[in-house]
């Protein structure tokens, strides 16, 4: 055998030995986004900057990958593709009015307490519950409900249409970890970094979140009280 054919053979080999191991690989953060591993590494100086303590910026990071429902979600908005009656159709019917009457007495104690301090009529609270979030039961599903550190830093990182916001945003949801008011395993939201029962991006949160049931903690996860006083 010729020198020549032995080192063809041998590059054959050794070709299709590393594509063997490419496949065999774990489709770990070193090998799915080498991009977005130095985004995370380079944006950490900008959240600290920011206020956002070095501790809980690597805690909140550590391990994270793209989303690539994010992104897929970014591109097919629902209320920007569905004809606008079907949105609606899909959102106010009898059931959610009959929903609606059920919460409104289920939580009228507090209900009249958020109404005498905010002046904001019950029902329009309700509404917005129920059109944010159907009573909460969204937040109940899995295939909706998605890691906000991780969703806002997908948009920061591969949607340049929402990079600016989901920026901002990722700092401010860097923030709420760092109050204490919720922890990173449920700081869960819409695919656009929403939260909670009404639906409040990171930066309104940190606005407008009110501590209703005094339990020391802004919930608006898991807490009506704290949800329907800061909507």
């Amino acid at each position: 055998m010729s020198v020549r054919n032995s080192a063809r053979r041998l590059a054959a080999f050794l070709t299709a030995a590393g594509l063997t191991l490419a496949l065999l690989m774990p489709a770990g953060p070193a090998f799915a986004d080498a991009g977005f591993r130095q985004w995370v590494a380079g944006f950490r100086a900008t959240a600290v900057s920011g206020g956002v303590s070095g501790a809980v910026y690597d805690r909140a990071m550590r391990g994270i990958e793209p989303d690539p429902v994010v992104l897929e979600k970014a591109r097919t908005q629902p209320e920007f593709t569905a004809p606008a009656w079907d949105y609606f159709d899909n959102r106010v019917h009898d059931q959610s009015v009959t929903n609606g009457q059920a919460m409104a007495r289920k939580w009228k104690p507090w209900l009249d307490r958020i109404e005498a301090r905010f002046g904001v009529d019950r029902h329009i609270l309700l509404a917005i519950w129920s059109m944010e979030s159907n009573y909460g039961e969204i937040l109940k599903r899995d295939d909706i409900m998605r890691n906000v550190i991780r969703s806002l830093a997908t948009l920061a990182y591969g949607d340049p249409k929402r990079s600016k916001y989901a920026r901002t945003q990722l700092i401010a949801a860097l923030k709420i970890l760092q109050t204490g008011d919720i922890d990173e395993s449920h700081l869960m939201g819409s695919w656009a970094g929403a939260m909670g029962q009404t639906q409040f991006i990171p930066t309104s949160y940190q606005h407008y979140a009110v501590d209703m049931d005094g339990n020391g903690r802004r919930d608006i996860w898991n807490s009506i009280p704290d949800a329907l006083a800061t909507a």
